[in-house]
């Protein structure tokens, strides 16, 4: 699906919000400051020393200007000395880098492959050139981080694109007093955290429908969860993907998927899919401490598990 999505070119793109992410290409515009910020911090970081200059970068993007979109697996640059975990070939955090700052753009993914081309290529020309001001980006950020999350603190607003700083959230709000609403909301230990909310919040608060009581399986990039520190302050719910961390370091697994029943999140669960079999294989399951798990509760996740199964084109759910 998303592959089909990317092929379209003129409908979204793909870049770095809390991660790599699908954007609605009309939110180009206001994503150019966020190239300029990230390429500041990339000027700084000592893992992108290492790749090539000024010249072998235009070298790389005169090539794909010549032959089409490339993938990483068209350049053969070596790792030059001991191969770390996040060791890349020079070519790759090259492509890397020119991905970040906005000079290249994903083309399509082949798998989980990406294909890097020329931003042009890619972002309609008209949405290309539009040139906003600093401070309409800022604002349009700041607005749609709050209309998406609804009450949130400057740290949350912040976070949600992660294209601004405290400082710029903050003088936002200072600016926009009237079109806000001061709220203080409590965490889950019963703490008062100070915050913000749009002038329509109480409208949105009655419209509010009651949470099915249906177990269901959160991707662990889902946006409800996207934000850990606003996860647990909500839900009291501590969670972190381990995918990038060192099997003997991780607290659960390689891939665990939180479980959530209704507004509570219940447990976690580990999954591997098994392609050749057409299997869905549970290696681990845990309940939260202060869940107990009842039949009904088993028998509900159950009923996810064969629905998340078949979504993925799975047949049979194992488990161990």
């Amino acid at each position: 699906m998303l592959d089909e999505l990317l092929l379209k070119k003129e409908n979204i793109f793909e870049h770095f919000t809390h991660d790599a992410s699908v954007i609605p290409v009309e939110f180009y515009p206001m994503w150019k400051r966020q190239f300029r910020r990230i390429k500041q911090k990339l000027d700084r970081s000592k893992y992108y020393k290492d790749m090539p200059n000024q010249k072998g970068r235009d070298d790389i993007k005169n090539r794909i200007a010549k032959e089409g979109a490339l993938s990483t697996q068209h350049f053969h640059s070596k790792i030059d000395g001991e191969k770390k975990m996040w060791a890349r070939p020079p070519h790759k955090t090259a492509l890397d880098y020119m991905w970040y700052c906005g000079e290249l753009a994903t083309s399509h993914r082949e798998n989980f492959k990406k294909f890097y081309d020329l931003s042009h290529n890619i972002i309609p020309e008209y949405i290309l050139n539009t040139t906003i001001e600093d401070d309409k980006q800022i604002d349009w950020l700041c607005h749609e981080a709050l209309h998406r999350i609804s009450v949130g603190s400057i740290k949350d607003i912040k976070n949600f694109w992660d294209a601004t700083d405290i400082k710029e959230v903050k003088s936002w709000t200072q600016i926009n007093d009237d079109k806000l609403i001061k709220v203080q909301w409590e965490t889950n230990v019963g703490e008062w955290i100070e915050g913000f909310a749009p002038l329509d919040i109480q409208d949105r608060l009655d419209d509010l429908s009651i949470s099915n009581s249906r177990i269901k399986i959160i991707n662990p990039f889902d946006p409800a969860i996207r934000d850990r520190d606003r996860l647990k302050n909500i839900f009291g719910f501590e969670y972190k993907i381990e995918i990038f961390v060192p099997e003997s370091k991780r607290t659960w697994g390689y891939y665990v998927y939180p479980l959530l029943e209704g507004s509570r999140f219940v447990g976690r669960i580990e999954l591997k899919a098994d392609r050749k079999k057409g299997h869905l294989n549970v290696i681990n399951f845990w309940e939260e401490d202060d869940v107990k798990w009842s039949a009904s509760r088993q028998k509900k996740l159950l009923s996810e598990l064969d629905r998340f199964a078949a979504s993925v084109d799975l047949d049979v759910v194992n488990w161990s």
